[in-house]
C-alpha cells in the first residue's frame, strides 16, 4: 500500500498545486469568470448543479458506451476475417486508414440525419465510427504479428487454423486489443459529447455545456467538463483493470513495482 501510495503522490500533489496557483492567479489577478472560473466557483456549480448533471453524465455515458460497444464488437469481427484472409487484409486496411483520418464532425449530422436527431442512437454510431478503426487496425496487427517459430510449431503439430487462431493469434492479440480500447474509451466520450453539439436531447452533457456557456454561466459549463472528464476516467480506469484481469502475464499490466 505504500508503494502504491508513493507512486500516486506525485501526480496527486502536482494536481492539488495547479489548483491552488490556478486559484490564486484568478483571484490576484481579477480574472473575469467567463475568461477562466475559479476552481472554487467550479466546484460550487458542481455542488449546486449536481443532480442535473447527474443525470446529464449518465445520459452521454449511456451513448458513450453504447457506441463503444457497436463499434467495438463490428472491429472486432471485422479484424478477425482481414487477418484470415489475406486478400481482404490487403484491400480494406487502406481504407480503414483513410476512412480513420475523417473528421468526426463529419459523420456527426449525417448519423443525425440518417437515425433522427433526438435518438442517442444517432450519437453511438458516431462513436461507433471513431472506436472501430483504432480496434480494428490493432487487433488485426496483434492476430498477423505472431512469432514465426510459435506459428511454425503449431503447424508441425497439424493444429487446425482454427485451433491456432483459438491457442496462439488471440493470445497474441490481447495486448495489442485492450491497448486500442483503453485509448478508445477516452475517444467515446469526446465522441459523444462532440456529436451532442449538433443537436439532441437537452439532459447530456454536450448541450448543457452550449446552453450555460451561451447564457454565460461559464463555472456550470467548466462543471459539466470536469464531470466529463470525470466520467472518461472511470472508464479508463474499468478497461484498464479488465487488462490486468486478462492478461495478468503481460507487461503492460503489470504495475511498477513488480
Amino acid at each position: 500500500m505504500s508503494r502504491r501510495l508513493r507512486q500516486y503522490l506525485p501526480a496527486a500533489a502536482i494536481f492539488v498545486c495547479v489548483l491552488a496557483g490556478w486559484e490564486l492567479v484568478v483571484r490576484a489577478f481579477s480574472v473575469k469568470q467567463f475568461l477562466l472560473p475559479a476552481p472554487s466557483a467550479i466546484v460550487g456549480a458542481l455542488l449546486e448543479h449536481r443532480d442535473e448533471l447527474g443525470a446529464a453524465a449518465a445520459s452521454t455515458l449511456y451513448e458513450a458506451v453504447g457506441g463503444f460497444a457497436i463499434g467495438g464488437v463490428a472491429a472486432i469481427a471485422v479484424a478477425l476475417a482481414t487477418a484470415r484472409w489475406t486478400t481482404a487484409r490487403s484491400a480494406l486496411m487502406p481504407f480503414a486508414i483513410a476512412a480513420n483520418s475523417v473528421p468526426i464532425i463529419a459523420f456527426a449530422p449525417i448519423m443525425n440525419n440518417w437515425f433522427g436527431v433526438l435518438n442517442p442512437l444517432s450519437k453511438m454510431m458516431v462513436v461507433a465510427v471513431l472506436v472501430f478503426f483504432p480496434i480494428m487496425i490493432n487487433t488485426v496487427r496483434g492476430l498477423t504479428l505472431v512469432d514465426p517459430a510459435s506459428l511454425e510449431l503449431m503447424r508441425s503439430y497439424a493444429a487446425s487454423e482454427l485451433g491456432i487462431l483459438l491457442r496462439l493469434r488471440i493470445p497474441n492479440s490481447l495486448p495489442f486489443v485492450l491497448t486500442a480500447l483503453k485509448v478508445s474509451a477516452t475517444l467515446a466520450l469526446i465522441g459523444a459529447i462532440v456529436a451532442e453539439y449538433f443537436g439532441g436531447a437537452q439532459s447530456v452533457l454536450g448541450q448543457y455545456i452550449i446552453t450555460e456557456a451561451a447564457f454565460f454561466r461559464f463555472a456550470n459549463a467548466w462543471a459539466a467538463v470536469v464531470v466529463a472528464s470525470a466520467a472518461s476516467i472511470a472508464f479508463f480506469v474499468i478497461i484498464l483493470a479488465l487488462e490486468r484481469l486478462a492478461i495478468p502475464w503481460h507487461a503492460s499490466a503489470r504495475s511498477p513495482d513488480a
